[in-house]
C-alpha cells in the first residue's frame, strides 16, 4: 500500500512538470509568446515587473525565495505563499505597490504554521491534478494558468480567452476530491488594456 502511495506521489510530481512548451527568452515570462493573449509590449512590460517585484523581495529576505511567489498580468500583481506573521504579509504588499506600473495587488500570502508533511502532500496532490486536469482539457490553454494550494485551498492565477474558458478551469478545480476552496483571479482578455491583434 505504501508503494503504491509513494508511485502515484511520484508520478503527479512527474507530471506537474508537464506544462507545455513555453519561450522563457530573456525575460522568462513562463508563457509562450505566440499563444498568450497578452500583446508582446504588455508582456515585456509585466515581465519587467515580475523582476522588478522579485528583486524586491529577496532584497527584503531571501528566505521568501522559496516560500513567497508572484505573478504579474497585465500590471495586476499575484502575490501567495507563507510568511512567518502579519507585519511580513504587509510588507510585501507595499513593496508590491512600489514596483513601477502596477494597477492593483492581490496578496493571497498566509501566516505559516508548524510543518504539516501530510498537509503539503494534500496540496500538491491537488495541484497535481487540476494541471493534468488543465493540460488534458482542450479547451483550456493550461499553459495561461499558475496553480497555488495552500491547506486545500486552490489558488488560480492567469488569463483566459473567453468566459467560458474561465468557467472550465474554475469547474475543474471544483471537481477535485477533497478541495475546499477555490479562489480564481482569472483575467479575460476582453479585459487586458492591450489586446494582441
Amino acid at each position: 500500500m505504501k508503494i503504491k502511495i509513494l508511485f502515484i506521489l511520484l508520478l503527479m510530481f512527474i507530471l506537474s512538470g508537464c506544462a507545455g512548451v513555453s519561450s522563457k527568452g530573456i525575460f522568462g515570462t513562463g508563457v509562450s509568446i505566440a499563444f498568450d493573449p497578452r500583446s508582446v509590449g504588455t508582456q515585456i512590460d509585466d515581465s519587467i515587473m515580475q523582476k522588478s517585484l522579485s528583486t524586491k523581495i529577496l532584497v527584503l529576505d531571501k528566505s521568501y525565495f522559496l516560500s513567497v511567489k508572484s505573478k504579474v498580468l497585465d500590471g495586476r500583481i499575484f502575490i501567495t505563499g507563507k510568511v512567518d506573521n502579519p507585519e511580513e504579509k504587509l510588507k510585501l504588499t507595499k513593496l508590491a505597490w512600489e514596483v513601477q506600473g502596477v494597477r492593483s495587488v492581490r496578496n493571497d500570502v498566509k501566516i505559516k504554521e508548524k510543518f504539516d508533511l501530510k498537509q503539503s502532500a494534500k496540496d500538491f496532490l491537488l495541484t497535481s491534478q487540476l494541471r493534468t486536469a488543465l493540460i488534458l482539457n482542450k479547451k483550456i490553454k493550461a499553459t495561461n494558468y499558475q496553480i497555488d494550494t495552500y491547506k486545500q485551498k486552490i489558488y488560480i492565477y492567469g488569463i483566459a480567452i473567453q468566459s467560458e474558458e474561465k468557467d472550465l478551469v474554475i469547474n475543474e478545480a471544483e471537481q477535485i476530491l477533497d478541495v475546499k476552496d477555490v479562489i480564481a483571479s482569472i483575467i479575460l482578455v476582453e479585459d487586458l488594456r492591450i489586446q494582441k491583434n
